[in-house]
């Protein structure tokens, strides 16, 4: 027979009793926590507290020695021009990419949702692109922006608009891969905001119509528009997030270029760690990255947590 501990032991032995219930309470916290608490410290923590480390230092892959430099990889990735520019193209594709594939993924939301036939092939549609290799879909956009024989030219060829060079044209190559963000992202954000929009109580709608609000536009600016605060929230932090974590398109269509115009911050850090060894100054680009992720995201949710409604 099991013997089963009281909650509110009494009696003399009420102490020693209840002692061993917080000891074996405790116990078990500590066995069912270690898991991932381990697995934190040693995939995040470490890891991370050695990237730190590293910046303070002139670490090259393959040195035998290296030494204290204390802040001066920060000083020089500060005074950096390729570094400025990679934060200021990084920008660039943030600015694009969020309010474009924030606005498209809704507006496919919206329309699935207000469709009954063909609803399942227009999700898996839109959902393609998040469910395929990057790689393969940016070896897909070379050919369809190729200068010569490539769709996107030969359209404007048919239209009787001069061919551009999408890729290799400084002044539109950063603005052509942050389209082709966008067109990435749209779906993952359909999505969400599908799962937003199946959250918003019907009744809503009935009493919006009561009041007079009959048109679609009405319906939408009164209620699904206020109760999809929370998931547009999420939506657009997790995308800006994302936005900055740019780095498969630009490695296999541009490699940074051309003259550096589409190079980004992760990018930067790549060339300085894999193709120059610099881990030190690699690392203090990461803990840039690191602190930039961590202040979009905590200004992001501060700033639109104002504004948003909860149900």
């Amino acid at each position: 027979m099991t013997t089963v501990l009281p909650l509110s032991p009494a009696g003399p032995d009420a102490p020693a009793v209840a002692g061993q219930v917080r000891r074996r309470r405790a116990t078990a916290g500590i066995t069912l926590a270690a898991p991932a608490a381990l697995l934190l410290l040693v995939l995040l923590i470490l890891p991370s507290a050695l990237v730190i480390l590293f910046s303070f230092t002139d670490y090259g892959f393959g040195t035998s020695s290296w030494r204290f430099i204390a802040l001066d990889n920060y000083a020089e990735l500060f005074g950096d021009p390729s570094v400025l520019r990679a934060l200021g193209n990084t920008a660039t594709y943030i600015a694009v990419v969020v309010p474009g594939s924030v606005a498209l993924g809704l507006g496919a939301a919206l329309l699935i949702e207000g469709r009954l036939v063909l609803r399942r092939f227009y999700r898996v549609a839109f959902f393609l692109p998040v469910t395929a290799t990057l790689v393969a879909l940016a070896t897909a956009w070379e050919v369809l922006l190729h200068p010569g024989f490539g769709l996107a030219n030969l359209f404007l060829a048919a239209l009787g608009q001069p061919k551009l060079r999408f890729l290799a044209d400084p002044d539109i190559a950063m603005f052509t891969l942050a389209g082709i963000g966008v067109w990435q992202l749209a779906g993952f954000n359909m999505v969400l905001f599908l799962s937003g929009l199946a959250s918003i109580p019907r009744e809503l709608y009935d009493a919006a119509a009561v009041d007079g609000a009959a048109r679609g536009l009405d319906r939408f600016r009164l209620v699904t528009w206020p109760m999809l605060g929370p998931t547009t929230m999420f939506v657009v932090v997790v995308t800006a997030i994302r936005g900055l974590q740019v780095f498969d398109t630009v490695a296999v269509l541009t490699r940074g270029g051309p003259a550096k115009a589409t190079e980004v911050l992760l990018y930067a850090i790549y060339v300085e760690g894999f193709r120059y060894f610099r881990i030190g100054y690699a690392s203090a680009l990461t803990v840039v990255f690191l602190a930039l992720a961590t202040a979009l995201t905590l200004a992001q949710a501060r700033l639109m947590d104002r504004k948003v409604h909860y149900q």
